[in-house]
């Protein structure tokens, strides 16, 4: 595959991402910013967004001949003693190196920015009604309020919409009819980031049985969508801000066409 634009330096590639989502907003716990980069510089002219930098998005971006993966989720987060081409995960990250592929991820800065990835989960349950949007305890955290309450269902049929899945978890609060005036919600496994806030319906990818156990309990509804599909939707939008940073330097920007939630539902 030919590559015919100029590119920018690595460098650049990075103060561009770190303007989007300045990295003093990640969680402390969090990996974020530049986690590989090439010994021998390269230009960048073949960007490639994922949520995962799977065995097969790995893959992709080397057959795409891709300088850089913005990926999501960082792909090293736990200390490692070696690195080992026998390990199926260390693998990937030795045919990064090996292909001189820079890695860079966002993760919670992307998060907790003002217009990140809770924001935008943020604009598919409000939709146009009259609602004010606060920020949960400075975090990542999001919590909406209506002026007018909204059916359950109807808050649920937006989510299904915004997301483009094909099925929601739901839990329901037994005995509760009342409409919904409050939705505190957080990406991925978001709950910690809302546990301390009431709300009418908690909206998450993924929370553990009893924090649903206790929620519910409270009279809360709760809405789960697997952990990546409360995030996946937002890389259009992360293509269209990096675009605009980079607009003059000629980037190829892609969409993996391999990332994809590993869980699957079979009925």
């Amino acid at each position: 595959m030919k590559k015919t634009a100029s590119g920018i330096t690595l460098a650049k590639a990075i103060e561009a991402l770190e303007r989007i989502a300045p990295l003093e907003l990640a969680e402390e716990w969090d990996n974020v910013g530049c986690l590989i980069a090439p010994t021998r510089p390269r230009r960048i002219r073949r960007v490639l967004l994922t949520i995962d930098t799977s065995p097969e998005v790995v893959d992709e971006a080397i057959r795409k001949q891709v300088d850089l993966i913005v990926s999501y989720h960082p792909p090293l987060f736990q200390p490692t003693n070696r690195l080992h081409p026998d390990d199926v995960l260390q693998n990937r990250l030795l045919k990064l190196i090996e292909s001189r592929i820079a890695v860079y991820s966002p993760h919670t800065a992307l998060d907790a920015v003002d217009g990140g990835v809770n924001d935008w989960l943020a604009d598919g349950v409000s939709g146009k009604e009259d609602a004010s949007r606060s920020v949960i305890d400075d975090g990542p955290g999001r919590l909406i309020e209506f002026q007018k309450g909204l059916s359950p269902n109807e808050i649920i049929q937006r989510i299904s919409s915004h997301l483009s899945v094909p099925y929601l978890r739901v839990a329901r609060p037994a005995g509760r009819t009342g409409q919904i005036r409050r939705v505190a919600l957080c990406a991925g496994a978001g709950f910690s980031a809302l546990a301390s806030t009431q709300a009418d319906l908690y909206l998450t990818g993924e929370m553990k049985h009893h924090d649903v156990l206790g929620a519910v309990a409270q009279g809360s509804w709760v809405v789960l969508s697997e952990h990546t599909h409360t995030e996946r939707g937002y890389l259009p939008v992360l293509r269209r801000s990096l675009t605009r940073e980079l607009k003059q330097s000629g980037l190829k920007i892609v969409l993996s066409a391999r990332d994809r939630d590993p869980l699957e539902l079979i009925q």
